[in-house]
Parts: C-alpha cells; sequence; structure tokens
C-alpha cells in the first residue's frame, strides 16, 4: 500500500503531524483534560478511562496497526516551535479500489484553537491523501451548529454535500452531520450554503 510501508511524518508550516507515542500520553491526556468542556460537546461520550495510560497505549498500538494495514493514518499535532502537542487529525476509514476515499476528523485544544493550526493540519492531511496515499476523495462531518469546524473545512477547500441523518453519537445522543468533501480533481466550482 503507497505510503503506509514506513512510520510517516507530515510536516506543516508550524507543525509535525506524526503517529502518536507512548511517550506521549502526558501531553496528550493534559490537553483532553484542560479542554474538556470545549471538547465533549462535540464528541462521542468519553470513557470512564478515556485520558488514562492504559487506555492511551491501546490507542498508539491502534494507531501503529492502522497505519501499517492502511486503513488509518491517525497523527498528532506537534508544534515544532516548543514541541507542544496542540491536537490531532485522523484519516481513518481509508478504501482502496474503485472508491480511492478516506474520512478525516480532528480536534484542537481549547488554547491552540483560533491560530490557523487546524487549518494547516487538514490542508497537509489532504495533499498527503492525494499525493502519497493516491486518494481521489476526502471526506469530512461535522455538526450543523459546529460553525469553527465548518469554517475550516470550507476555508481549506472542502465543499458542502448534504445531510446524513443520526450520523454519529455525540454527547450520547444520535446527531445529524452536514458532510463536506475534497476532491483531488475537483471540477464542481463553487458552492455557498445557507
Amino acid at each position: 500500500m503507497l505510503g503506509f510501508r514506513r512510520k510517516v511524518k507530515v510536516e506543516t508550516e508550524r507543525m509535525t503531524l506524526r503517529l502518536p507515542m507512548h511517550g506521549d500520553w502526558n501531553a496528550w491526556s493534559a490537553v483532553r483534560a484542560e479542554s474538556a468542556a470545549f471538547l465533549t460537546h462535540w464528541e462521542p461520550v468519553w470513557a470512564a478511562d478515556h485520558l488514562s495510560r492504559r487506555a492511551f497505549t491501546n490507542r498508539v498500538y491502534w494507531a501503529a496497526r492502522a497505519q501499517s494495514q492502511g486503513t488509518a493514518l491517525p497523527m498528532l499535532m506537534i508544534r515544532r516551535s516548543d514541541q507542544q502537542l496542540v491536537g490531532a487529525i485522523t484519516l481513518d476509514n481509508i478504501r482502496r479500489g474503485p472508491s480511492q476515499a478516506g474520512t478525516i476528523g480532528y480536534w484542537i485544544g481549547q488554547p491552540f484553537a483560533r491560530q490557523g493550526l487546524m487549518r494547516e493540519a487538514i490542508l497537509a492531511m489532504v495533499h498527503h491523501s492525494f499525493t502519497s496515499l493516491d486518494l481521489s476523495r476526502v471526506e469530512a462531518a461535522c455538526l450543523p451548529e459546529n460553525a469553527a469546524s465548518r469554517g475550516v473545512l470550507e476555508k481549506t477547500g472542502f465543499k458542502y454535500e448534504g445531510v446524513a441523518q443520526s450520523y454519529l453519537q455525540i454527547a450520547g445522543r444520535w446527531r445529524n452531520h452536514v458532510l463536506y468533501a475534497a476532491l483531488r480533481a475537483d471540477r464542481r466550482g463553487r458552492t455557498d450554503v445557507g
């Protein structure tokens, strides 16, 4: 599988995107804990042990396995200036064959929001998906009221495609999501979302 035989690092202007390592647990759990109120109303309910070392260890093993099998690319966002973990972006549900597509999901710690870091990470992940992984389509979904997420997707070239009913359980209940996609060879032109 193209791009999955070695550990992947993706460089942006200010960050390195890379797989999680065991030594990242303290930084990851600190940012997630500090940003819990900011994140939890956009995410599935956290398990009781969500921030535990054991849960993070399982995440590290899953990330390495998923990357080597070519099914996902779960990356932490590390700011190079101070090696601060600021968030994460995952290319998941990678489908090969006639589809050549994947889905991105992401989160950023509250202290690092609204600094353009997620925009950088999405642009880099989409570029990597198209050029190194030979994907044709990258999809994303977010809650309709998540203006920040919708804005960053639109600023990075994603186009609105519709609404998925009861798409994911967020904060304990099934929620509709708005669907976006970026295409490697996009001839659709601008779409305005009302």
